[in-house]
């Protein structure tokens, strides 16, 4: 799973009905909202059935360091894909950086569990291939939430299997079966449990939850393949301070051996 995945965990718990709102004028970005949403309210069943009260029981038994440590363990193994991606869009600044989040964590942070480059001064860079796609010039084509997984686009869905399937760290490529699903189990609830507040708020803002939510997701979207696509992303600036002083008095210019104008 890579982080996409993860994040959107989120949408289990965001629908409030399954049908287009009477007189509502339709979304040119959502030609299948009426699938979405009931897709929607299907994801909103599982949640709070199962997922809610599992992310509620594991926040209020495991103690916060812990919890700390095993966000930190799956977000530094999805820094690995994150690296690649940033590869792929031409932003070799931002992949360099990343491979050496990952190998300071993994080492000095004993295998993620504590995210030392953050605390050095070397921020989380998130990329996925769905956003790889949009810095080439793929459309987004039209919004569609996905069972279990939350909302997307026809172009971040194939993204998002592209990044399951290309992920060299993958929960998948573990060989015992029981721990393979142990820890696919522990890493959705984990980010289920990261998103509770997050959910809790949207409940009580959101007139219509689908529609707050499809709004969000599309316009983050585009504003990350933005970023990743402007020129100040691909091109850090390494140019030098100016180190004249246009005011320098004339006195101290002739102490430092300047002639004067």
């Amino acid at each position: 799973m890579n982080k996409n995945i993860l994040a959107l965990v989120l949408a289990a718990g965001l629908t409030a009905c399954a049908s287009v709102p009477e007189g509502a004028p339709p979304d040119p970005r959502d030609p299948l909202e009426g699938f979405n949403r009931s897709v929607y309210k299907f994801n909103d069943t599982v949640d709070r059935a199962v997922l809610k009260p599992v992310a509620q029981g594991y926040v209020n038994v495991v103690p916060s360091p812990v919890r700390s440590c095993v966000r930190n363990i799956f977000a530094n193994v999805g820094d690995v894909m994150s690296a690649l991606n940033s590869f792929l869009q031409n932003r070799a600044h931002d992949g360099i950086n990343t491979t050496f989040r990952v190998l300071f964590n993994t080492t000095m942070g004993v295998f993620g569990c504590f995210d030392l480059a953050t605390e050095n001064g070397l921020p989380r860079n998130r990329a996925d291939f769905g956003q790889t796609l949009g810095v080439w010039g793929v459309g987004s084509g039209p919004y569609l939430v996905l069972p279990f997984l939350g909302p997307s686009t026809i172009r971040d869905a194939g993204g998002t299997a592209v990044d399951f399937l290309a992920d060299p760290v993958a929960v998948r490529n573990i060989d015992n079966v029981p721990v393979r699903n142990s820890v696919y189990g522990l890493r959705i609830v984990n980010a289920r449990a990261n998103l509770l507040e997050v959910g809790n708020l949207l409940d009580q803002v959101a007139l219509d939850p689908y529609a707050f939510t499809r709004d969000a997701y599309l316009q983050r979207r585009a504003s990350l393949i933005r970023g990743a696509r402007s020129e100040d992303a691909e091109l850090p600036d390494y140019s030098l301070p100016d180190y004249e002083d246009d005011d320098e008095p004339a006195d101290a210019a002739s102490a430092s051996g300047k002639p004067k104008q």
